[in-house]
């Protein structure tokens, strides 16, 4: 098969490597230049993309976008009789409107914290004032950093509020500003994902729980994701309860690929929190350590709807984000360490490097090398029918990783 892989970053390229290593013509696009290193060495990369249309479209092949923004560009491309892998335009505004998403969640019939959505920031602290409380703040929109958001800890709202009041002196975005305030809910944040074809989810979906705070213990602030523990068994419940209720929309809206809702659980039901309407690095990565057959097939079954079932690994996957500094952000990263080699103290067995999830790196003479635009490197999984023996794995390998400032959460999995 064909497949050509279409992003900014290049964060799906753990996916083009896992194809290319099982024979098929696979070729990514990486639209920012910071990004171009990226898996330089290991995946056939094109400059232009839609140079390739011919060649994808003879080939009966498959396009893969990774990002929740050329929604409107993917739609257009399956009226052109593409076959499209990833999102749709109202996918895109689903995930970057805030307040948009959680309109669906309520037309679908599930319930939703209490949630108000802003475009000032004076106006937000008088709603504060008038309502104190602990709240969420989101930003709306592409382009902010994960950091950007905030969970409250103050039950008053006054940690939000000075947050809006700094915002509010030092906003520095092109864009004016559009956010959400949420109540906060307290109970066991937990996601469900699941494969949609256009008309159906396919079964089994996944059921996730995410560490984003960047340091162990929950501290510091928010990344797109340190690590990540997941099942595809026993999401039935939770499934039904909310991501299933979304069939009909994304039916409408002529969806076709992977798609998420965050939640959080407690004594009193369910709360939707936001949609991830993409597939994300590195959970898509540590969900392929369940699989067991090859994203091809995968794809070809959400593609011809032929059948509604993928075979998965009973148990659980623990996935760990190896990090370097300035990960979260992205500034002086080339001074502090692009470029450097990627070490191990023992030579990892073709086991181990089947966990390997590469991101931020590249092969320059046979060695892996950091590259990449914020210092992400690579996702190590662990596979076990209990979660501490995947997370024991994925830390085992971990720990034959040897680079210069390396960092990574080693609490994943332990609040489970």
């Amino acid at each position: 098969m064909r497949f050509l892989g279409i992003g900014k970053d290049g964060s799906l390229g753990d996916m083009y490597l896992a194809l290319s290593q099982a024979g098929h013509d696979v070729k990514a696009y990486i639209g920012k230049p910071e990004w171009h290193g990226t898996l330089a060495g290991l995946i056939q990369r094109t400059d232009d993309w839609r140079n390739e249309l011919d060649w994808i479209r003879n080939g009966d092949g498959i396009l893969i976008f990774e990002a929740a923004d050329c929604g409107e560009l993917q739609d257009s491309l399956r009226r052109d009789g593409f076959r499209v892998i990833g999102g749709c335009a109202m996918g895109d505004r689903m995930e970057n409107d805030r307040d948009f998403g959680q309109s669906c969640m309520r037309q679908a019939g599930m319930t939703t914290a209490p949630c108000k959505d802003f475009t000032d920031f004076l106006t937000a602290l008088a709603f504060i004032r008038q309502r104190p409380r602990r709240y969420v703040f989101k930003l709306s929109g592409l382009g902010y950093a994960s950091s950007c958001n905030v969970v409250g800890e103050m039950e008053d709202g006054s940690d939000i509020a000075a947050l809006l009041e700094r915002y509010n002196q030092s906003w520095t975005f092109d864009a004016p500003p559009s956010f959400i305030l949420m109540d906060h809910v307290t109970g066991v944040e937990v996601g469900v994902g699941g494969y949609f074809n256009g008309e159906n989810f396919l079964e089994p979906v996944v059921m996730d729980w995410e560490h984003k705070k960047f340091f162990t213990g929950d501290l510091g602030e928010l990344t797109g994701e340190m690590g990540t523990l997941l099942t595809y068994r026993n999401a039935g419940p939770l499934f039904d309860a909310t991501l299933a209720k979304m069939a009909e929309q994304l039916r409408e809206c002529g969806y076709v690929g992977y798609i998420n809702i965050n939640t959080i659980a407690n004594s009193e039901g369910i709360w939707p929190l936001e949609f991830t309407c993409r597939f994300g690095y590195p959970g898509a990565a540590i969900c392929s350590t369940l699989h067991l057959e090859g994203w091809n097939v995968l794809f070809r079954r959400m593609i011809t709807r032929e059948r509604l079932d993928f075979p998965t690994r009973a148990g659980f996957a623990a996935g760990v984000v190896l990090t370097v500094p300035p990960f979260p952000q992205c500034d002086d990263y080339s001074e502090l360490s692009r470029g450097l080699p990627v070490l191990f103290r023992e030579p990892p067995t073709v086991e181990d490097r089947r966990h390997f999830h590469l991101s931020e790196v590249e092969s320059r003479d046979g060695q892996l090398v950091t590259t990449g635009g914020t210092g992400s490197l690579m996702a190590i999984t662990g596979t076990g029918d209990t979660v501490e023996e995947a997370c024991a794995s994925a830390y085992r390998r971990c720990r034959n990783v040897v680079m210069t400032n390396l960092r990574y959460s080693t609490d994943i999995g332990a609040r489970f």
